[in-house]
C-alpha cells in the first residue's frame, strides 16, 4: 500500500539524524522516530521503505511508522522526533490561590464551640467561602480537601 504522507529528508537533516542514531545518546523512543525518517526518506539518498517493511525491520508496529510519518508530512521534523510526554489525567480542582485560602483557613482558629478543625469542618467552610468569593470552578469533596492539606504538609489548628 502506497504511503499516504511522502517523507524527503535533505542532506543536512539526514546527516543530523545519522549523527543522532549514531551516538545513542538520546531517549530510545527518539532513536526509533529517527531511524524510522531514514528508512521511509523517499529523497535521492534515502532507501524509500514501505511501512511494513520499516516497521518489521525495527520491531515496531506499522500504525508507529505511519503515525511519525504523517507528524514529519505536517509538523516538520522535530515534531517528528519528539518525545510525547503523557498529560497526567485531569486538572487539579484547586489552583494555587485556592489552595493558599484552604491553608490560611486550616492555620486560623477553629470556629466558636470547636476544638479544632476537622476536615469535614474545613471542607464546609472552604466551599461556602470559595463560592462567596469565586476562587473555585468546580465544587470540591472532603477527600480533595484532604488531599491539599496532606500534600502542603499543613495540620489543622489545635
Amino acid at each position: 500500500m502506497p504511503a499516504k504522507h511522502h517523507v524527503e529528508l535533505d542532506a543536512a537533516a539526514r546527516a543530523t539524524l545519522l549523527q543522532h542514531c549514531s551516538s545513542g545518546t538520546h531517549a530510545a523512543r527518539y532513536l526509533l522516530h529517527a531511524r524510522i525518517l531514514l528508512l521511509v526518506d523517499g529523497g535521492a539518498h534515502g532507501p524509500g521503505w514501505t511501512d511494513e517493511k520499516a516497521a518489521d525491520a525495527l520491531h515496531c508496529g506499522v500504525a508507529t511508522v505511519e503515525r511519525v510519518r504523517r507528524r514529519y508530512a505536517t509538523d516538520g521534523l522535530d515534531a517528528a522526533l519528539r518525545v510525547r510526554r503523557p498529560v497526567p489525567g485531569r486538572p487539579p480542582k484547586i489552583n494555587g490561590a485556592a489552595e493558599a485560602q484552604l491553608i490560611a483557613l486550616a492555620c486560623s482558629a477553629p470556629p466558636a464551640g470547636r476544638a479544632r478543625w476537622t476536615v469535614r469542618l474545613l471542607t464546609d467552610s472552604f466551599v461556602d467561602l470559595a463560592c462567596q468569593h469565586g476562587w473555585l470552578g468546580v465544587p470540591v469533596g472532603r477527600e480533595t480537601v484532604r488531599q491539599t492539606l496532606k500534600k502542603t504538609r499543613c495540620t489543622r489548628s489545635a
